[in-house]
């Protein structure tokens, strides 16, 4: 395999692997989630993106390096409601009927699908 080809297959890895971390489902101890959110995102941290309050959407957008909010100023620590009460997800999909596989599958090609029929 040539160095190039191995440099970005390991590159691919760690990138999947940093977003699949940030997406998980869990909560590390308080002090292991201060020290790691140092190197990498940690769920916590870009959970607070997912949030339905715009000054938390707004913020922490990285999914693999912490540093990029913090330098471009739109790191936020923790959600203003705590993450036990935090909303995340868009208000205009909270309908049952909009969640389908169907309609998720036709949402890239809806030219608006947060317009309400009239």
């Amino acid at each position: 395999m040539e160095r190039p080809l191995t440099f970005v297959l390991l590159f691919e890895i760690l990138l999947n692997a940093t977003s699949l971390f940030s997406h998980a489902n869990m909560r590390l101890p308080v002090g292991i989630d201060r020290w790691t959110r140092l190197f990498v995102v940690t769920p916590d941290m870009h959970r607070v993106h997912h949030s339905v309050i715009p000054r938390e959407t707004d913020s922490n957008f990285g999914f693999n390096l912490p540093w990029w909010d913090r330098l471009f100023c739109t790191y936020r620590a923790q959600p203003r409601d705590g993450h036990d009460l935090m909303i995340i997800g868009l208000r205009e999909f909270r309908e049952l009927d909009k969640l389908g596989l169907r309609q998720l599958l036709l949402l890239p090609f809806i030219s608006n699908p947060t317009r309400k029929p009239s």
